[in-house]
């Protein structure tokens, strides 16, 4: 596989593995030139890895049948020639053209062979796209001359588990679990469980899903009461300093420290009518001391 987003042969060998060039020589009698294009497809596939030339060494194929006449070996040729073109579709990452292309030649879902109907699933399934093959696989178990065939119950349980479960079609899901007598009570039971366990992680997810608007509710509300705190906090702040710098405050603050000086300066013999003012003084002249016996240690000394 060249890359994550592509499906390579090895992911789908459990439908048979991807065909050698073998494989319909010894299937098929070689009687028709689709035969013969079918094994060149084939190993252009396996061999050559030219996924291109695979792919069109099929379409020629196929034009190549449409002349003759419908058996059971043509129906065995064309289905393994789609098989071939499934696998290099998705080898050149284009598998979202996997089922037009296959439709595009059986015309209608429930005359898609098992086989390819079984590809198609496990591919979109892989890809994570199961919706994209949930009305096909629907229309083909929905045949009455589908629900016949040995492959029938293999399918139904590889589309309840594979399409509906995953595009959470539960209640599908268990109508068809109940409905088909041709799932076995083994594969009933493990379907069934399967879908009990998908019930309870939706209702988890659901439950998630309705407290995170509640949580998003609150959590806003915290942050709208914060951010208006923080505006009234800025506002009786910048109240405060536009108050301080206010021009009548600083005229007063200044008259006071005028005032202050001129009774120190005047009357410092008279610490008994102003002793605070008196402390007051002698605390800022220990200051002045200390802070220029820091700054002028040398100067003080001479």
């Amino acid at each position: 596989m060249k890359s994550d987003t592509s499906t390579s042969a090895v992911p789908l060998k459990g439908l048979g593995g991807p065909l050698r060039s073998s494989e319909p020589a010894r299937a098929l009698p070689a009687v028709t030139p689709a035969v013969h294009l079918l094994e060149e497809a084939s190993d252009l596939l396996v061999v050559h890895l030219d996924f291109p030339a695979a792919l069109e060494t099929c379409e020629r194929a196929w034009q190549s049948l449409t002349e003759e006449p419908s058996s059971g070996t043509v129906l065995e040729v064309k289905c393994s020639l789609c098989v071939v073109g499934i696998q290099a579709l998705a080898e050149m990452n284009r598998w979202r053209e996997v089922l037009p292309w296959v439709l595009q030649y059986y015309q209608v879902p429930e005359k898609l062979p098992p086989r390819v109907l079984e590809l198609c699933i496990l591919l979109y399934s892989k890809m994570r796209e199961p919706g994209a093959v949930l009305d096909v696989a629907d229309a083909w178990l929905q045949d009455p001359d589908n629900q016949g065939l040995p492959e029938y119950g293999s399918l139904a349980e590889l589309h309840l588990l594979r399409v509906l479960l995953p595009s959470g079609r539960l209640s599908e899901a268990e109508e068809l679990a109940a409905g088909s007598s041709a799932l076995s009570e083994e594969q009933r039971v493990g379907v069934l469980q399967a879908i009990q366990a998908a019930r309870k992680r939706q209702r988890v997810q659901e439950t998630l899903n309705s407290q995170e608007p509640q949580k998003l509710s609150q959590e806003g509300s915290f942050s709208r009461k914060l951010l208006s705190l923080l505006m009234l906090l800025r506002r009786l702040w910048g109240s405060a300093v536009s108050h301080l710098l206010s021009q009548p405050f600083r005229k007063g603050l200044l008259a006071a420290l005028i005032l202050c000086l001129l009774v120190l300066r005047f009357d410092p013999a008279a610490p008994s009518s102003l002793p605070f003012l008196y402390q007051l003084a002698q605390l800022l002249r220990r200051i002045q001391k200390a802070t220029l016996s820091r700054l002028y240690p040398l100067a003080l000394q001479d």
